[in-house]
């Protein structure tokens, strides 16, 4: 037996305490949207201007799906990365943000085609659309087949309850004896295993992961105080925070810890597109746009300094 503490404790609440988790969600959305603009209109989505240096380096042989069009796949997984709108219909967020400014960049109309995530690669090869921005993340196997232009950093959010005692978990001894809410099979239950491991090494307590059936019922032991911190994907933590005021980040945490993990615009391998594209991000970086966009949602702790063609991805695990 393992010398920390990974017990799998899954909770599964009674349907009348789902319930009423989900009317206080419900109650609480408009809160989420009075700071997250989900109107099919966007009145104050940032535009940017055409990038003569990005447009100029586009193959000559490349051809776009439509003529005059950027097609991008987008999976409306939820806020503020990218969701319907109020009209059920529109996609809005920091992802099709980020589109708008890129086709902008390269003098196109956007077309945006909601996908499924697991469908992008399929439709990517295929010839469906020309690029995916939709969170996907850099690793050394999807190199193999695209291409890729970063555009912000893979982040966890790390939370706790507004009232906790906790200001700040940076690093695996800050974490010792907590009791932590994880998905299991995650990417970021793997990287707490190893911090446990690290803190049991160093005479440290382990951390108690614990385990729910969903995020209603997590949210709701973290309120009631059964878990002392919560680690999931970071922008779905600043939405909650947001709309449920509850919450709030005591650090961040990368997808690939201990190495950095780039989150980029995904294109057909060897199409040569992806060059014009981190021209054009690095353009809107260097003028503020990107900055601008991101503050629009509260993603500004994901920025990038600079974006890069095909950097170093994560290993296989």
């Amino acid at each position: 037996m393992e010398s920390f503490m990974i017990g799998r404790p899954v909770i599964r609440a009674c349907s009348f305490v789902l319930m009423m988790t989900a009317l206080t969600s419900f109650s609480t959305a408009r809160a989420g949207d009075a700071v997250f603009d989900l109107s099919p209109e966007q009145p104050g989505r940032i535009h940017a201007g055409r990038d003569e240096r990005a447009t100029a380096v586009i193959p000559k042989d490349f051809k776009f799906v439509k003529p005059g069009v950027f097609s991008v796949a987008v999976s409306p997984s939820g806020p503020p990365l990218a969701t319907y709108a109020t009209d059920a219909t529109t996609v809005v967020g920091a992802d099709p943000d980020i589109a708008y400014a890129i086709a902008d960049s390269l003098g196109l109309k956007l077309e945006l085609v909601p996908a499924a995530w697991i469908d992008w690669p399929l439709g990517l090869v295929s010839g469906k659309y020309d690029a995916v921005i939709s969170n996907v993340g850099v690793t050394e196997q999807r190199k193999e087949k695209f291409d890729f232009s970063t555009y912000r950093q893979g982040l966890h959010g790390i939370y706790v309850k507004s009232d906790s005692k906790i200001t700040s978990i940076k690093e695996p001894k800050d974490a010792a004896g907590l009791r932590v809410i994880v998905g299991a099979g995650t990417n970021q239950e793997r990287i707490l295993v190893e911090w446990s491991k690290e803190n049991v090494a160093a005479g440290l307590k382990p951390l108690e992961l614990q385990y729910y059936d969903d995020e209603a019922a997590s949210l709701l032991a973290l309120a009631s105080g059964r878990a002392d911190v919560i680690v999931q994907p970071h922008a779905q933590l600043v939405y909650i925070s947001a709309r449920d005021k509850n919450i709030k980040g005591v650090g961040t945490l990368s997808a690939g810890w201990p190495d950095r993990s780039d989150v980029a615009i995904t294109t057909r391998k060897g199409s040569g597109l992806a060059y014009a594209l981190t021209i054009a991000t690095n353009n809107l970086i260097a003028g503020g746009t990107y900055a601008k966009i991101l503050d629009r949602w509260q993603l500004a702790e994901e920025a990038v300094p600079k974006s890069e063609t095909n950097p170093p991805g994560l290993p296989k695990f």
